[in-house]
């Protein structure tokens, strides 16, 4: 946890906020200036603290000092905020034809506001200053070395602590491990079969799943010892250096060696060249093992493979990683991926028993064991998690004990922070798009409840189940699980401070019935209410004009008020899977919107009228700010308009005509920028022309196609970047496979009655394909994918096609395929 991040908002928007309306503030000029110098020397001071983690504990007195900090910080937050949020109304009552004597009366009103606001800012700068003297009259005990040393010290501590605790696998021994006899004999047939060229042996899973434990135990084993000439374990970890990476291995290469390293050569003063030609002369002609413990970065590979030499004696090099793309990289050689599960409830509790009872055997008394098997399942299969839950436990003997750190067990964890280091790290990648960015994390459930215990404690997120007030302790997000259908009412102070609020439905009987929202968000930034079933928007909601991000996705919402325009901070509007049908005019209004993403949806996932977007303005393209619009109805003018919305990176468009065909194009032309299109026709007969379109944009990376196609656009031969392809009711009758089979990135490809023909030949290419679905071409009864093509294919969809009876030829030669779904 940085210390510092309690002042990121002040820095980072207070300040910014606070020069660029100094001209307004014209009562506080000098108080503004005196904040802003003391916020920003003390968020510098932070950061040297920050560096001092790992190295140094934090004490008491440095919490108690950072928190009153961050307390003043929200407090000038609050202050600018309260004062954009009347100068707001104000301007928009100067902006009424109201008469002068009005304006006059209410112009003292003004300045009493702005006499306020002074005092606010002067009560607030006396307090910086007196939290800076009482630091001075209380210091903190930590060194005073500068920030450069303590940066060294801290990363020479952590990465050593983090070999260390890998390579320190090595020495356990075989009563101290559970569960891995099945993964290790596959891995050992790996490592020991008549294979002649170099492998590379890829073990993946989440961080705490015994990755390490696995290989090292297997390293371990005589007969792997005896099968390989030399043998060499490196763990590397985010940060490495490749020449030290390579001294490790030729000391360990010649350590166990029979032959001794020459005494002239010495490591420290062998430059790069050197090493890499010591260790290729080594290795040559050898039959080796090398493991490679804990790799973050493919990158790594082309570090160290040409030291590694790709000779035919059998050589292995096993690696471990959490994250799939490594696993998945293509190394140019044979290779084989091991994916590591959670362990079974049954062999969690053996591994829990061996480390809560030491002295006995591993024996849990009786008594215990109805506790013990709570707190294993809130390790869900986690090894790591169980071996630091285990060992707190190790110590603890009563009934009143182990439910009590069942019950508290945020606070355990915490107070035995050596246990807390084993389980930081604990995210595993869920889901991917097309270029292979992250798109969901899944966090291990005793790591969120911790997290979540922290978060509460330096009021960064508050969680409630909406039933009772939140607590008037200035937290700034709020995240509802509600389980009644509405939300009881907090303090009017307690929804002040809030700036966020993230609403979930959880119980069927609350997505049925929710039926109103909390009032009192003020100046609210961030509102989140997806598949909330509200029907339409709170009044009050429209004054929110601090609202920077509003989310309505999989809402009962059916249309916008006309006053939207309010909103015009707001960046973001999503309303994917509402029914709105139709945007008020007032959207034009919103100038910093970046995001507009809305479309409804039908029952039919597979109907062509799956989605339909809202009809805009036809003055939409005032929105000059705007990067994502999708997914909306072309009826109007609105093709015509489209041409000067250059800026955008993503654009969905439904109910396109034939003859819109001159304006799309030339208006998609234009957007060098767009990295996303979708275009769907007026209906299923109406064709999609866009071969005006000379080549497509050169950043275009995921395109969507809905509507009859004659043929492929000439244009697809320029589509170098792309990752994802649909081809939805194109019901093309000539092959169009040679068209698409040699784009270099292609990752995704959808086919919905794309087809009219009986037959599709994978013949060639599709080199980056990983997922392929093919769905209702009805005339389809044959798929053939010839062996060496779509070598890296891992989900295979083929769904209603009637007449296709038989399975794809050559569909086993598959080797990474682990989804296929024929129905």
């Amino acid at each position: 946890m940085e210390l510092s991040s309690s002042l990121d908002l002040l820095t980072d928007k207070l300040v910014s906020v606070l020069e660029k309306e100094a001209s307004l503030l014209t009562e506080v000029g000098a108080e503004i200036d005196e904040i802003k110098l003391e916020l920003k020397a003390i968020r510098a001071f932070l950061e040297d603290v920050d560096t001092s983690l790992g190295v140094v504990p934090i004490s008491e007195t440095d919490k108690q000092w950072v928190a009153s900090v961050r307390d003043i910080a929200y407090e000038v937050e609050d202050v600018v905020d309260e004062f954009m949020f009347h100068f707001n109304k104000q301007q928009q009552w100067r902006g009424k034809p109201t008469k002068f004597f009005l304006k006059l009366i209410h112009f003292p009103k003004t300045l009493l506001f702005r006499h306020r606001i002074a005092v606010q800012l002067q009560d607030i700068s006396k307090r910086i200053k007196s939290i800076a003297q009482r630091n001075q009259r209380y210091p903190i005990s930590r060194s005073e070395s500068r920030k450069s040393d303590k940066q060294i010290r801290r990363e020479y501590h952590r990465n050593n602590w983090v070999n260390n605790l890998s390579e320190s696998t090595l020495f356990f021994k075989d009563v101290d491990l559970v569960g891995i006899d099945k993964a290790q004999n596959e891995l050992l047939g790996w490592l020991l079969d008549e294979e002649l060229q170099r492998t590379v042996i890829s073990v993946v899973g989440m961080g705490g799943l015994g990755k390490t434990t696995l290989v090292a135990n297997t390293f371990n084993k005589q007969v792997v010892k005896k099968q390989f000439d030399c043998c060499a374990w490196i763990t590397v970890s985010q940060q490495y250096i490749v020449t030290e990476l390579f001294k490790c291995i030729i000391k360990e290469l010649y350590g166990k060696a029979k032959e001794k390293m020459d005494p002239v050569i010495n490591l420290d003063s062998m430059n790069y060249r050197d090493l890499v030609e010591a260790l290729v002369n080594f290795l040559q002609p050898r039959r080796y093992l090398i493991v490679v413990d804990d790799v973050w970065s493919t990158n790594l590979w082309q570090d160290i493979s040409i030291a590694l030499p790709a000779n035919m004696n059998g050589s292995r090099i096993l690696l471990t990683t959490r994250k799939d793309d490594i696993a998945s990289f293509e190394f140019g050689v044979v290779k084989h991926i091991f994916p590591l599960k959670h362990l079974p409830f049954e062999e969690s509790m053996t591994l829990f028993f061996k480390k809560s009872f030491v002295g006995k055997g591993g024996q849990c008394p009786p008594y215990l064991e109805p506790s013990a098997r709570k707190l294993v399942a809130k390790c869900q299969g986690l090894p790591l998690a169980i071996v630091a839950l285990g060992g707190l436990m190790a110590s603890k003997s009563s009934i009143a004990e182990w439910n009590g750190v069942y019950d508290n067990l945020n606070q355990e964890l915490s107070e035995n922070d050596t246990y807390f280091e084993r389980l930081k790290g604990l995210l595993q990648v869920e889901r991917r798009n097309e270029s292979g960015r992250p798109r969901a994390l899944k966090m291990h459930d005793i790591l969120r409840e911790f997290a979540v215990s922290i978060s509460k404690s330096i009021k960064f997120v508050a969680k409630s189940d909406g039933k009772e007030e939140v607590e008037d302790d200035g937290i700034r997000r709020w995240s509802i699980e509600a389980k009644e259908n509405e939300i009881k009412a907090a303090s009017k102070t307690a929804l002040y401070r809030v700036r966020s609020l993230f609403v979930f439905a959880v119980e069927e009987t609350s997505k049925s019935s929710f039926n109103r929202l909390p009032s009192g968000f003020k100046l609210m930034r961030v509102l989140d209410l997806e598949d909330i079933p509200i029907e339409e928007l709170p009044d009050e909601l429209m004054n929110l004009f601090n609202l920077r991000y509003l989310n309505l996705k999989g809402t009962q919402v059916k249309k916008l008020p006309k006053s939207i325009g309010k909103l015009y901070n707001l960046q973001s509007l999503l309303m994917k899977r509402t029914q709105i049908k139709e945007l008020p005019a007032g959207i034009v209004k919103l100038k910093n919107l970046r995001f507009l993403i809305a479309f409804g949806c039908n029952v039919n996932p597979m109907a062509f009228d799956c989605k339909f977007g809202p009809v805009v303005p036809s003055n939409i393209c005032l929105l000059s700010n705007l990067h994502v619009l999708s997914f909306v109805d072309a009826r109007g003018d609105f093709i015509k308009q489209l041409s000067k919305m250059v800026q955008l990176r993503r654009l969905g468009v439904t109910n396109v005509k034939e003859a819109d065909e001159k304006y799309l194009c030339s208006a998609i032309a234009k957007m060098t920028h767009l990295q996303s299109l979708r275009v769907k026709s007026c209906n299923g007969d109406e064709q999609v022309k866009m071969d005006a379109l000379e080549s497509a944009p050169p950043d275009l990376r995921k395109l969507a196609l809905v509507g009859k196609l004659e043929k492929v656009p000439h244009w697809f031969n320029s589509l170098d970047s792309l990752t994802g392809l649909k081809l939805h009711w194109s019901r093309l009758r000539d092959d169009f496979l040679p068209h698409i089979q040699a784009l270099p990135n292609l990752v995704r490809l959808g086919l919905l009655n794309a087809y009219e023909g009986e037959r599709l030949d994978f013949l060639e290419g599709f080199q980056k394909l990983k997922v392929l679905s093919i769905m209702r071409c009805p005339r389809l009864k044959e798929i053939l994918i010839n062996r060496g093509v779509m070598p890296g294919v891992q989900e295979l969809f083929i769904v209603k096609c009637q007449e296709l009876t038989t399975l794809p030829d050559d569909w086993e030669s598959l080797p990474d395929l682990n989804e296929f779904f024929f129905v």
